[in-house]
């Protein structure tokens, strides 16, 4: 594993002194899944040109426990683009679902840290690689490369949070 710069020297329970590093390690990232559907091609090709679809596009973040050091995050996306078709009503253009997995060694992280470690910081590292897939798939399907916008994995950590609560 990877020391990190960040210390957690004098905590409580700790003699004077001593210290224990927080250590992580990205250990294996890997698509789990990836579907990419063009359900209406051709005639959704012809649709798009010239035309900006609407984006629907959903996040998930999912976390188990291998064992006491080894924890597997897994960033799910999935986006649904439409575009208004002759007929009338919107027509699906394509949808993309991506499961991108990714095994973490973590060792000293506080339990007070540890979750918002694999909810916050771990899908943030992720996120750059499942990005470049999609816009890959994509971009095979036939469309123009889908750009996702970065996504702030703290608010979605808060929210979690707040949905708990209630």
């Amino acid at each position: 594993m990877t020391d990190t710069p960040e210390t957690a020297a004098g905590t409580e329970g700790q003699a004077a002194g001593e210290q224990q590093n927080v250590e992580f390690a990205v250990i294996s990232q890997y698509v789990r899944d990836l579907s990419f559907e063009n359900p209406n091609a051709p005639a959704s090709l012809q649709a798009l040109a010239g035309q900006k679809p609407a984006i629907d596009v959903n996040v998930n973040v999912g976390v188990r426990k291998m064992n006491d050091e080894v924890y597997e995050v897994e960033l799910k996306i999935s986006a649904k683009a439409t575009a208004p078709s002759e007929g009338g009503g919107d027509q699906v253009a394509f949808v993309v679902e991506l499961a991108y997995g990714a095994l973490y060694g973590i060792r000293n992280v506080p339990e007070e840290a540890l979750k918002p470690f694999l909810l916050i910081q771990a899908p943030s590292m992720m996120f750059p690689f499942a990005r470049a897939i999609i816009a890959d798939a994509s971009r095979d399907g036939g469309f123009p490369p889908l750009l996702l916008e970065p996504i702030n994995f703290h608010a979605l950590y808060r929210a979690q949070l707040a949905q708990e609560a209630q």
